[in-house]
């Protein structure tokens, strides 16, 4: 059965999990997406997992219009989302332009990384067939604004603002929305106010799903590993089990665990 963004609605409804991982080849695709994973996130952290740069921003849209390809090919009925890289959504008019050729690649939905002023390029985007979530909290793209990967939302003015944010592109149409590195009490107070799936990473576990960068999951990323992030490779004998162990862990509510969240 396809996944498809009513099948995520319905999910939020009744109060069960869904579970969204990063790919950006074919037989990760296929992987991921017979392992029960709902949602697949062709993430511009490919600069980083892949091309081994410092950080997101010098992927470019041609990059993600490659591995959207690659990643659609391989694809077993998982809902595919893909990134709007750094710089490519300046204006409405650039948003569509760009999104526009990532759904002609594949993806299903396109994210972008922002707050309120979005709503009239998330809206444009719904009366033109382009579904958008919206990225929310730590948003890598911006790193160079917030100082470095720093957990946001902690302040009351910020928490509220953040909330209000998120009312507001619900109302203008985002089709989901997406907190990373947040408090877990601002993260639920969040996806309660709103009507649209929540996806968390580094916001604990009251969001409606969570999702996770693959290789950070496999434990095959180089250097420290992010305090959200758990080792599904650990007593696993395939890459395979290790992908289906994070999806139950995920609709069980195993995951994220106390020690994956922050506080305020």
């Amino acid at each position: 059965m396809n996944i498809t963004l009513d099948t995520l609605r319905k999910l939020k409804a009744g109060g069960d999990k869904f579970a969204c991982l990063t790919a950006y080849d074919a037989a990760f695709a296929h992987a991921v997406s017979t392992a029960g994973v709902e949602v697949i996130l062709v993430g511009d952290s490919l600069g980083m997992v892949l091309q081994g740069r410092d950080s997101t921003l010098p992927v470019t849209v041609e990059d993600m219009v490659y591995h959207t390809r690659c990643v659609a090919r391989g694809n077993q009925g998982a809902l595919i989302m893909a990134d709007l890289p750094f710089g490519s959504y300046s204006s409405p008019e650039q948003t569509l332009e760009n999104s526009a050729a990532l759904m002609r690649a594949g993806a299903h939905l396109v994210k972008l990384e922002g707050g309120s002023w979005l709503c009239d390029s998330v809206q444009l985007l719904a009366r033109n067939g382009i579904p958008a979530c919206v990225h929310l909290g730590l948003t890598p793209q911006s790193v160079n604004v917030f100082g470095g990967f720093k957990v946001q939302g902690r302040n009351q003015d910020a928490a509220r603002a953040m909330v209000e944010d998120g009312q507001r592109l619900d109302q203008a149409g985002a089709a989901l929305l997406l907190l990373e590195c947040v408090p877990s009490t601002l993260a639920r107070e969040f996806t309660q106010a709103v009507s649209a799936p929540v996806i968390g990473i580094g916001a604990g576990g009251d969001t409606d799903g969570q999702v996770l960068v693959l290789h950070d999951m496999l434990g095959v990323t180089p250097g420290r590993r992010p305090r959200f992030v758990k080792n599904f490779m650990e007593g696993q004998s395939s890459i395979e089990n290790a992908i289906k162990a994070y999806s139950e862990a995920v609709k069980s509510s195993q995951f994220p665990a106390e020690e994956h969240q922050f506080t305020s």
